[in-house]
Parts: structure tokens; sequence; C-alpha cells
């Protein structure tokens, strides 16, 4: 299964080389550009009913914006669960529900995210769930960076596994050879 999903992401443009600044702040020579292979529907439903096929039945499945919005909905229709998301706080950096959504306590969960590098925004995710009294049963990824490594806490899943080198901007390589970083992600450059 992993090689046919790095496949799709060759297919549509969406495995990038060069020299990238990662969500997490790491730096590294390998991006997966989500957006341009969930750009295609009928790969966005596939992902979704593949990764859906690992979890029970829950009440809601919920991703960080902005990159978990579309295969978060995809899971969340092949569950028949609700499907909400999450977005930073600007003022604390939390992960927050906003837009009138909202979460009960005693409901079940599941966090759905693109990629997972180190975890922190899906852990984000997972402990402001936790923290109004929703059960998280597990989370999942299409890619998982960290070769598995990546404690969320909860059960985990990924549609691929990737090892792929990463390194702290002051330790970086390719900084130190001069090449310009680019920050293909959705969040903002610090």
């Amino acid at each position: 299964m992993s090689e046919s999903i790095l496949q799709e992401f060759r297919n549509t443009g969406a495995y990038l080389k060069g020299h990238f600044r990662l969500t997490s702040g790491l730096h590294s020579s390998e991006y997966m550009q989500c957006a341009l292979v969930l750009q295609h529907p009928s790969i966005a439903e596939k992902f979704g009913a593949e990764l859906a096929s690992h979890f029970a039945k829950c009440d809601i499945v919920v991703s960080p914006a902005i990159g978990g919005l579309i295969i978060g909905h995809e899971v969340a229709r092949a569950l028949g669960a609700r499907f909400l998301f999450t977005e930073r706080d600007p003022a604390t950096s939390k992960m927050i529900l906003r837009r009138g959504f909202t979460v009960r306590p005693g409901e079940t969960a599941v966090v759905i995210e693109d990629v997972v590098t180190t975890g922190g925004s899906t852990r984000d995710v997972i402990e402001t769930l936790q923290s109004a009294g929703v059960k998280v049963l597990g989370a999942a990824s299409i890619i998982d960076r960290s070769g598995g490594r990546a404690d969320l806490g909860v059960p985990q899943v990924a549609l691929a596994t990737l090892e792929v080198t990463a390194w702290p901007a002051d330790f970086c390589p390719l900084c130190q050879e001069g090449i310009p970083v680019e920050k293909p992600g959705s969040r903002p450059s610090a």
C-alpha cells in the first residue's frame, strides 16, 4: 500500500525535492505537498476510505486546519461521523475549536492529519479534545515522515511511513551550502 500511495504523490507532482522549511521549523530536502494530491477528489476519497478502514465507529473526526481539512472530511464521510477542525489561537498558538464547533464529554473521536513530522499539531488537537472530555480513539495521517517515531499518545496509523532526514535550521547542511529555503506549507514562516 505504501508504494501505491507514494506513486500517487509522484504522479500528481506532490512529492517535492529541494530545500524546505517544515511546519515544525525543521529543514528537509523532501516535502510532501498533500494539497497537490488531494486536489483530485477521487484520490482524496480513496485515501480517506483507506484511513477510515483502520477505525471503528466514532462520533467525530477532527483535523488541524489547514492541511488536515480535506483528508479529515473524507475520513468522516467514510465513517459516517461529524467533521470538525481546530485552528491555532493567534494569542496562545494553542489549537482551539472555533466557528461554533462544539464537542461533548464522552464523545469519541479520531484525529486526522495530512502529514506527521514531529506530531506537534496532532498532539495539540488530541489535547484540546481530551481537555473537553472527548475520548480520542486514535490518530492517522496520509504520510508519517517521522519513520514511526512521533509519539502521539494514542494508537496511530499512516498510509505511508517514510524515513526523511530533517535538520534544525542551525545545523542544516542545505543552509550551509547557501541553497535558498522554501516554505511551501500552510503556516507562515516565523
